[in-house]
């Protein structure tokens, strides 16, 4: 134990010591250092300063504040601890009173948003203002600050307009994000984990990405500008300071950034925030079909050059395609002139445009070009899921459509089934896993709507015309699944 004590304090000698000896050592004169004070000549090669002042001005913070249940201890959580991981408190909000709670306003959180005009209108993502009860935008200084109401949002495009009630304020310029190309430098300006006025560097990785499922409609851009959390509303600029698009996303494993950002392009968020100023709400054009991309066999079937274009599926009521005489089966290979290179481009398109639009579309309907034109209505809420669970009935399919067993849409069976009363068609209940239907992706639950053309009531005419059509190589069906109809083509299986 004394060994120890004596090796310890020897240690300390042996530092020590040399630090004394130095001491004596010391210089009474430094070296000459060259230095060189001139401000550094800033170029588009060395620097983005500029931009950054130019733009920075227009990015704000939005703190997120919700109402939430605290008890008698006064619990309350910083905001940090949300975006750090921590536990944040729970909300209560629709839960009984508790003795001795009450409600407080508490932060839950922060993001970005983006100044559009010098009195007080701000763009910012439609998941952060529906977060919170209270919204509190910081202006770039970090000291002023304003309480700010909510103009609208629109899930649909995960777009939001808020206003505070100022003048002077520093507007953002928009430019045409149609023109932005892939490997543009991108600047991405926000909030990440409260920390203001973050600047990171990236490019234009993509463009067009529908393919994200962050919102319904939007042909995201991609970038690798670092975006994390609180970016959400912040703005992705170009070289010039111009706002292309609002940062919205990230796709990440670890919750942070991974190089992989999106941002709602500047055109569409421009047109979704007037929508939202003007009217309240996003109107958006509506064609009134169901569609489904080609595929090579869809295409042989429909008799269509290629597999560019949209098969129409269903013509339903209250859209423009009624009224302009589009059918189900034809295909939609042209809008405005312009080859409809796919289904999410088509559809987005179709919704970027106002009610009240007419539209020229190029279709091809038993092999023959036609030209239609058709006035756009008006967008509703769409939706509904539901879950299949196959009923035990049996009645067998011929031939091609061997291994498909079919029964009729019983008022039952529409209850268990949740299929709505306006689907005519035979359900089908068992899908043999080695047949050609199987193949063919056909599943139970689906409603066989149309056979080789020819319209489904039941089940006893599901098998007529499966006779009719049961020498054919292969026989083209119309089904209808979870609400949405498609065509299918099932191909005879040719064994070795």
């Amino acid at each position: 134990m004394q060994q120890s004590k004596i090796l310890t304090r020897s240690i300390r000698i042996a530092l020590f010591a040399p630090l004394a000896l130095a001491t004596v050592a010391f210089a009474d004169t430094l070296p000459k250092i060259k230095t060189d004070s001139a401000p550094l000549v800033r170029n588009e090669q060395n620097s983005f300063a500029p931009i950054v002042e130019k733009v920075a001005p227009s990015v704000v913070t939005i703190s997120i504040n919700k109402q939430m249940r605290i008890g008698n201890r006064g619990d309350f959580q910083s905001p940090l601890g949300r975006l750090f991981g921590l536990p944040t408190p729970e909300d209560d909000s629709k839960k009984a009173d508790t003795k001795g709670a009450r409600k407080k306003l508490m932060p839950v959180g922060m993001g970005s948003g983006v100044i559009v005009s010098a009195d007080g209108y701000i763009l910012t993502n439609n998941h952060i203002v529906e977060a919170g009860d209270e919204l509190v935008v910081t202006l770039a200084d970090g000291k002023t600050e304003y309480k700010a109401k909510k103009i609208g949002n629109d899930p649909g495009s995960d777009i939001a307009v808020i206003k505070v009630d100022a003048s002077g304020l520093k507007p953002i310029t928009f430019a045409d994000s149609d023109l932005i190309k892939v490997g543009d430098v991108a600047l991405a300006i926000g909030n990440p984990f409260a920390l203001r006025q973050s600047v990171t560097k990236g490019i234009i990785s993509a463009v067009g990405r529908n393919e994200t499922h962050i919102s319904d409609f939007g042909n995201f851009i991609q970038t690798d500008a670092a975006i994390n959390p609180g970016n959400s509303g912040g703005a992705l600029v170009d070289t010039e300071g111009r706002l292309v698009g609002i940062n919205t996303a990230i796709f990440s494993q670890s919750g942070g950034s991974m190089g992989i950002g999106f941002a709602v392009p500047g055109n569409q968020a421009r047109s979704a925030m007037e929508s939202l100023i003007q009217y309240g709400k996003v109107q958006r054009g509506f064609l009134g079909i169901g569609m489904q991309p080609l595929d090579d066999q869809l295409a042989r079937d429909f008799k269509v050059p290629n597999k560019d274009g949209v098969l129409v599926t269903k013509v339903v009521d209250g859209g423009g395609a009624k009224k302009g005489g589009i059918k189900a089966s034809d295909v939609i290979t042209e809008l405005n002139g312009q080859k409809v290179a796919s289904l999410d481009e088509f559809r987005n398109t179709i919704a970027g445009m106002a009610p009240g639009v007419k539209v020229d579309l190029t279709i091809y309907r038993d092999g023959q070009e036609k030209k239609l034109a058709v006035i756009l209505a008006e967008r509703s809420a769409e939706g509904g899921i539901l879950n299949v669970t196959p009923p035990p009935a049996a009645v067998k399919v011929p031939d091609v459509l061997d291994g498909v067993t079919v029964s009729d849409l019983t008022p039952e069976a529409r209850k268990q089934f949740r299929i709505g009363d306006d689907v005519q068609g035979a359900l089908i209940t068992q899908v043999n896993p080695e047949s050609p239907s199987a193949e063919a992706e056909i599943r139970p639950g689906d409603v066989v709507v149309e056979i080789a053309g020819k319209p489904v009531k039941n089940s006893e005419d599901a098998i007529k015309l499966s006779e009719e059509v049961k020498m054919n190589s292969s026989v083209r069906l119309l089904v209808n699944r979870k609400g949405t109809d498609r065509f299918v083509v099932v191909v005879e299986r040719k064994d070795n």
